[in-house]
């Protein structure tokens, strides 16, 4: 009796097993047309990529009390590092920030990617906006953050010996930022904010990253290249308040749209994890609204006033506060297009020659539209 009842659950399980599979199978994204352009950039580039963990400690500044967490007389960042293997020669640099709730690998197919084509990409997880901050998250430390990717890159630039993990050197006039949501705006203010930003940016990334506070004063501190990328079903950072409007506020930016996409449709775990959700931004609005403050725009209040291009319009969606009732677009799908962007839109401005900036600021702005409909890209 007992072995025919091991036969039986082994015999469940096979057919989970199956079914699983299957269902895998038949939820794939739709491939890219074949030999296209945007096929190409989204196969791994030369090298093969290495990642070290390792952690950073700031003892020049404060982690904030938080909570029941009484604070620290240090900032600690545990950091991985994607690097490509055995390439010699200058790298540019890129550090991630990552998202409200999350953690330092949000986007690590992206940071992979960049590292297969020669990029030294780093990711930290944040003291206190992480999902495993002590005391629990907090956005309100938002405003130490763009000092802490300046920290990060003296850290980076510091490496040496069998601490430091890549070949080569990296050429500290290629550094970029890029950022998931929260992270996008850190990204976004260490680059333009006129107090907090890091003159040693060329470039930088939002990706679903709130803008909607910052006027197009808030911009004129640099012209260096720009690119937001975001969903137009994105149910926590509304698309047409912090995204549409770049273009029009921000000198020498663009705007990539991807018809269909959500917030956490950029993040590493939708694909495959949400392929069979109608729209998975429900999610994240649980776990971002329960950790926000009474005040949502405090972090926002403590970044500048007016004067600094900063200004508040009780008029802007709240987080969540509508949920798009349309199918989302296949995570997957949304993750090819971040991809084939980021890579092409740094390689548009990192690239060794001006041929190679050209056919990759060709490729961003269209072959990816022409090859993926749901992409739309504006300057």
């Amino acid at each position: 009796m007992i072995r025919k009842i091991g036969i039986g659950v082994a015999g469940l399980v096979a057919l989970l097993g199956v079914s699983l599979a299957a269902t895998y199978m038949l939820t794939m994204p739709q491939p890219l047309p074949e030999n296209s352009s945007s096929s190409e950039w989204l196969e791994t580039g030369p090298y093969s990529v290495g990642i070290l963990e390792t952690e950073f400690v700031d003892d020049e500044r404060p982690t904030d009390e938080n909570g029941d967490y009484a604070g620290a007389a240090n900032r600690s960042f545990p950091t991985n590092i994607w690097f490509p293997e055995n390439a010699e020669g200058r790298h540019p640099l890129i550090i991630h920030s990552h998202g409200f709730v999350s953690s330092r690998t949000d986007l690590s197919y992206a940071a992979s990617h960049l590292a297969s084509y020669g990029y030294i990409v780093v990711a930290a997880d944040y003291p206190l906006t992480s999902g495993g901050a002590p005391g629990g998250p907090n956005a309100n430390d938002l405003i130490n953050q763009p000092d802490d990717v300046s920290f990060l890159i003296d850290s980076v630039l510091e490496l040496s010996g069998s601490n430091k993990p890549f070949s080569g050197e990296i050429d500290t006039s290629r550094i970029g930022l890029m950022g998931y949501s929260l992270g996008g705006l850190t990204s976004t203010l260490a680059s333009y904010h006129p107090r907090l930003r890091d003159e040693r940016i060329s470039a930088a990334i939002s990706i679903a990253g709130p803008s909607a506070a910052l006027a197009k004063k808030f911009y004129q501190t640099t012209d260096i290249p720009f690119l937001m990328i975001a969903g137009t079903l994105d149910a926590l950072v509304d698309f047409r308040a912090n995204a549409a409007v770049i273009p029009e506020r921000v000198g020498n930016s663009a705007l990539l749209e991807i018809a269909g996409g959500t917030h956490l449709g950029f993040s590493s775990m939708a694909e495959p994890l949400f392929r069979l959700l109608h729209h998975p931004d429900g999610f994240g609005c649980s776990a971002v609204l329960s950790n926000l403050d009474e005040d949502p725009n405090a972090a926002f209040t403590v970044l500048g006033t007016e004067a600094d291009g900063i200004v508040i319009d009780s008029n802007t969606p709240a987080v969540c506060q509508t949920m798009p009732t349309e199918k989302a677009l296949h995570p997957g799908r949304q993750r090819m297009a971040t991809t084939i962007a980021v890579l092409s839109f740094f390689e548009s401005v990192f690239a060794d020659d001006q041929a190679s900036r050209e056919a990759a600021l060709d490729q961003l702005s269209h072959s990816l539209p022409a090859d993926m409909p749901e992409v739309t890209y504006s300057r």
